[in-house]
Parts: C-alpha cells; structure tokens; sequence
C-alpha cells in the first residue's frame, strides 16, 4: 500500500518539479510500465473507471466521486502519472465511446481505461498552429474501401511508446475546412509511421513529430462519419479542459514549502512573492472547481476552462520567480543539494505550457468573445 505524503520529510524521495520530463526513450517506457502497473490494480480493485457503465469495469457513479478520488489520490506517494494516461483514459476512451462503431468501443475502451492499450494525439501540424480545422494531412480512399494517410504531426507527447494515434485528417479538400475532416485510430507500429523525437532546451524529448508515408488503413480505423472529424475532435478537447485547470499547482506548493525550509530568513521581496504565489494557488484551485462543477452539470466549460488555463500558466511563471528568487546561483549551478537545481526543468519547462492545450492568445479570443462579449475577429 503507498505511504502518505505527509509521512516524508522535506529532502526525501523525488526532487523532479520536471514539466516536461527528460527520459529516453527506454526511461520512457519504464516509467510508463511502473504507472500502468498501478491503474490496472486501481482499475481491478473497482477504483478505476468510477463513472463508467459497468459494461466496461466502471461502478457508473458521478463525476464527482472522480474527483474526490483524485484529491484522495494526491495524499499518497504513488507513481506520477504522465501525459499519456490521462489522453488514453480521459480523451480518447470517452471519444471512442462516443463515435466508435461496437466493435470499435468492444476492442478499445475497457482497454484504454484498464491502460492495456495506451493512445496518442496526433492532432497539431506546423502550418495549422492552434487552429486545429487547417490541418493538411491527407486520407484518400483507397481501391479496396480503406484510406491512405499521408502527412505530418507535431508536438505528440509519448508518441515513442504508444499504442495508437487518434489522428485528425483532410479527407475533402473542397468543401469548408471545418467539413471536411475526418479522424482516424493509426497504429503507432503501421508501416509508414515514423517517430521522430524533438529536443527540447532541457536537453530531453518529451515531444515527437510523426510522419504518416503511404499509411494504409481499413475503413474499420475510422472513428465517426465521414466529414465529422471536426465533431469527433471536439469531443476529445472538450474532455481534455477538465486538467487544465490544475496545471502547475503541484509544483507551486512545491516552490512554496521550498521557502519554509531553506537555512535562512526570507527577504522582504521574498515574502511578498511567496505570499502571491499562495494567493494565486487559491484562486486558480477556485477557478478549477467552477471548471469540475460545470462538467458535472454535464455543461461545457468553455469560457471557465480558458480562465483556468490562463491562471495555470501565470501560477507556472509566477512559480519560476519565486524559485529563482529563493535559490539564486544554486538553481544554475548543480551542487548535488536536493530540491535545488531540479527545478531547472520546470523553470526551462513552464514556458512551454502557454502553447501547449491551446495558446494563451486563444484562451483570450474565447473568453473575449463568449465571456465580455467582445466582437470576434476577422476570420476570413
């Protein structure tokens, strides 16, 4: 059974405040194994998949005993989850749920919640940025009623040890881009997918970009109609707003305990900073929670979700200051002190986060347009 957190001391366990982790990408796979070892025990033991019909191991109660679950959940030193969980179970079970044909939901989704099957994103493209309807990979129909995919994806975390890709194609180049869109479920292992890790400042590969050569696909790999790819993604960033709201709070309390525990007073600029980082850690946990109680209303939390996301990326930066302020040389230089100069990876890392899940710039358009209710811009 895991021990509480509460049961270590300060300068015990992990020091890693990591955003984005730096493995290779047989640490990768080991980490990722270490974390499926405990859900399949928590989704065994019935703790699982705790909204889910019991057609698929779940108990079929509401999303709030999720939730509660999960705050249980962070009083223990259990394995820390990475990106790839919560896509599996929270993006694209629920998506493949939704759209996918029986055989589909028959063969994926008690799979990806148990994570026997782990999924990736294959969503973003370099020239369609954040505007996810411009993507220009291409799925033609081929002779024998399955499709060709031919492409490149960028930014897909865990791509190296995935199962399967939930990719976004253009299947119909004259109608709108909205209409002509079209997903599919992409073997990571198919011939024509090939991986290719980005290096990032911290000196790891946490993303990749995948290329798609002459992938080709049964018809029985699509996920929806043809042409409701836009209907089918949406479905899975809606689920993806429910984490969003919490990024970067981990870590903050973090830099927060760091300040109680070093060998010395705080300075006067120190203690206001601290302070803010503890004000802004409330306010963003309030933001969540209108984000977690308009999922449960089963409402879209749109314009709740872009304030939180904004307020995690601040709460991310914030922490950065508040860590360099505290530690100062021994954060740029390794001295072997524990919870030193492993918060160079968040520090290096925390930028990152105001592209990834949505541009702070478009946070700003939705909150803009459907909170004050702004004119929208241009969009020809």
């Amino acid at each position: 059974m895991a021990a509480p957190r509460t049961e270590s001391p300060w300068g015990s366990g992990s020091d890693s405040v990591a955003v984005f982790e730096n493995w290779t990408e047989a640490q990768e796979r080991a980490e990722t194994d270490r974390v499926r070892a405990y859900e399949r025990a928590k989704f065994d033991a019935g703790w699982g998949a705790l909204n889910w019909p019991r057609a698929y191991g779940g108990r079929e109660l509401p999303l709030s005993y999720v939730l509660a679950f999960r705050r249980a959940e962070e009083g223990f030193d259990l394995p820390r989850r990475t990106e790839m969980f919560s896509v599996t179970q929270q993006l694209v079970a629920p998506a493949i749920d939704q759209w996918g044909t029986e055989e589909q939901r028959e063969r994926y989704v008690r799979a990806m919640l148990r994570t026997d099957v782990i999924a990736c994103q294959l969503f973003s493209e370099t020239e369609a940025g954040s505007d996810l309807a411009a993507v220009r990979t291409r799925a033609v129909r081929a002779d024998d009623g399955g499709w060709i995919l031919n492409g490149h994806k960028v930014w897909t975390s865990g791509a190296r040890i995935a199962d399967i890709g939930i990719a976004v194609c253009r299947t119909d180049p004259a109608v709108a881009k909205h209409a002509g869109l079209t997903v599919f479920l992409v073997p990571m292992d198919a011939p024509g997918v090939t991986v290719r890790p980005i290096r990032q400042m911290t000196g790891g590969s946490s993303f990749n970009e995948v290329y798609l050569d002459n992938v080709r696909l049964d018809d029985g790999d699509r996920l929806g109609p043809v042409g409701k790819g836009w209907q089918v993604a949406l479905t899975v960033l809606a689920a993806e707003r429910l984490d969003g709201a919490n990024l970067g709070l981990a870590n903050a309390d973090r830099a927060i305990a760091l300040a109680g525990n070093l060998d010395r007073g705080l300075t006067e600029l120190e203690r206001d900073r601290v302070a803010d980082l503890v004000t802004r850690g409330y306010v963003q946990r309030v933001a969540a929670m209108r984000v977690a109680a308009a999922v449960v209303a089963g409402r879209d939390p749109g314009p709740e979700a872009s304030i939180g996301k904004l307020l995690a990326t601040d709460t991310m930066a914030r922490t950065s200051e508040v860590v360099r302020l505290l530690l100062g040389r021994d954060l740029a230089a390794d001295s072997g002190a524990w919870g030193t100069f492993a918060w160079t990876e968040h520090v290096l890392g925390a930028p990152g986060y105001r592209i990834a899940g949505g541009t702070d710039e478009i946070q700003r358009n939705i909150i803009a347009e459907r909170v004050l209710g702004l004119p929208k811009e241009p969009r020809p």
